[in-house]
């Protein structure tokens, strides 16, 4: 049974023996980084993903961590994203998804917390505004809402704006329903909106907009075949089954539950308001940082939050 993954590393892990695709990994105390190259077309058409790098940070308790591993990981996500971001010039930041749904408003959420300084730098040189880079944000909402594609939005903005670099930001949708608030994908490859529950829009990528975009993800929901292919295996465990003998059959078993009853049902924790509004939080700190080198982590947290 095939479950629709946006994480490459998921993908990769699902895909062992395809050649052209190189992945490594590392621990960084409480947080494991793994980068994934999809390096061939050959490799991008097996794994269903663009070609080029994607970064992810995980934490298995990322919206509830301490302090100060929330900011480890917010200095993560800082430097990978600096390593793909041009050393110059604007850059413009789309908080994609739909705020009026909690699963779907992460980029919205991000924005909140984003220091924006686009409408600054006419301020004298010697001043602190004068070591920001220029920052724009938007978030375009979805086609249902606007009546307008999210990809026709950013470019007109793009157009106008003429940015460096476009980063965007949106929910995801995970194979696993442990990767859900606990994992931050990096990509240089940019995003189609809506894919993580197949409802494909318009990409926003370097050969639609004309300049490089890098997509920042996190997992907000799982497909309901997950939830029941979990639960079905540790039902099999339990009893003395062995899934890797029945593979076929069970195959078979969740294609018929999923398709006769729940079709492509997502999921997504109850909780899911509190998740979403931390981790917001720490991508837009990572953001803040990586965009702002000239700025200690103090002077960023005091421009970007109301409180500490």
């Amino acid at each position: 049974m095939q479950i629709r993954t946006d994480l490459a590393m998921e993908s990769r892990d699902f895909a062992q023996g395809i050649s052209g695709v190189t992945m490594h990994s590392r621990q960084m105390r409480a947080i494991k980084e793994t980068l994934v190259c999809i390096e061939t077309e050959e490799a991008a058409r097996a794994l269903d993903k663009a070609r080029g790098t994607y970064i992810t940070l995980v934490h298995p308790k990322l919206a509830r961590c301490p302090g100060e591993e929330r900011n480890e990981m917010a200095r993560a996500i800082c430097e990978a994203l600096r390593a793909m971001l041009p050393p110059s010039g604007d850059l413009l930041v789309v908080g994609l998804g739909n705020r009026h749904m909690t699963a779907d408003a992460l980029g919205s959420r991000v924005l909140e917390d984003l220091l924006v300084t686009r409408h600054l730098k006419e301020l004298p040189d010697e001043s602190l505004y004068g070591r920001l880079r220029s920052v724009c944000a938007v978030a375009p909402g979805v086609l249902g809402v606007t009546g307008m594609e999210t990809a026709e939005v950013v470019q007109g903005i793009v157009e106008h704006v003429h940015p460096a670099a476009v980063i965007a930001i949106d929910a995801l949708a995970a194979r696993e329903s442990s990767r859900i608030c606990t994992t931050v994908q990096i990509t240089d490859t940019g995003i189609r909106p809506g894919s993580g529950v197949r409802n494909h829009r318009a990409g926003l990528t370097r050969e639609t907009l004309g300049v490089p975009v890098i997509a920042i993800g996190v997992p907000m929901v799982v497909y309901a075949a997950v939830i029941a292919r979990d639960a079905l295996s540790l039902l099999l465990e339990d009893i003395g089954i062995h899934e890797e003998e029945h593979t076929q059959a069970i195959d078979t078993l969740m294609e018929k539950l999923t398709l006769q009853g729940m079709g492509e049902m997502v999921v997504t924790p109850r909780e899911v308001d509190e998740l979403v509004g931390k981790v917001a939080r720490i991508i837009a700190d990572g953001l803040n940082m990586a965009f702002q080198p000239r700025l200690s982590e103090e002077e960023i947290q005091l421009l970007s939050h109301d409180e500490p």
